[in-house]
C-alpha cells in the first residue's frame, strides 16, 4: 500500500511540471532575451524586436539573417538554428 501511494505521488509530481511547460514561442523567445531583453525592447545598441514589425516582416527578416542576405553580427548564426515554423511562432510572440 505504501509503495502504491509513493508511486502515485511520484507520477503526480512528474506530471505537474509537464502541465506547466511554457508555450513553444515562449521557449523560443528565451534565446532572444539575452540580447533583446525579456520584453524584446532592446537596449544599448541592440534593436527592439517587439512590436516593431508585422509578423510577415519579422519572418522575412529572420529568413534573410538565416540566408546571410541581411547584415548582422551574430543573427545569421543564430537564425540558422530555427525553422520557418519557429520564425512564425516568434513573429506571433514579438510582432505587431
Amino acid at each position: 500500500m505504501v509503495l502504491r501511494i509513493g508511486a502515485i505521488a511520484l507520477m503526480a509530481a512528474l506530471a505537474a511540471p509537464a502541465a506547466a511547460q511554457p508555450q513553444p514561442a515562449t521557449l523560443l523567445a528565451g534565446a532572444c532575451q539575452g540580447c533583446h531583453g525579456v520584453t524584446g525592447a532592446g537596449a544599448q545598441g541592440i534593436p527592439a524586436i517587439a512590436q516593431t514589425m508585422t509578423r510577415a516582416e519579422f519572418v522575412a527578416a529572420m529568413q534573410e539573417f538565416r540566408a546571410n542576405r541581411r547584415e548582422a553580427t551574430v543573427m545569421g548564426r543564430i537564425a540558422r538554428g530555427y525553422t520557418d515554423a519557429e520564425f512564425a511562432a516568434l513573429a506571433a510572440h514579438y510582432g505587431r
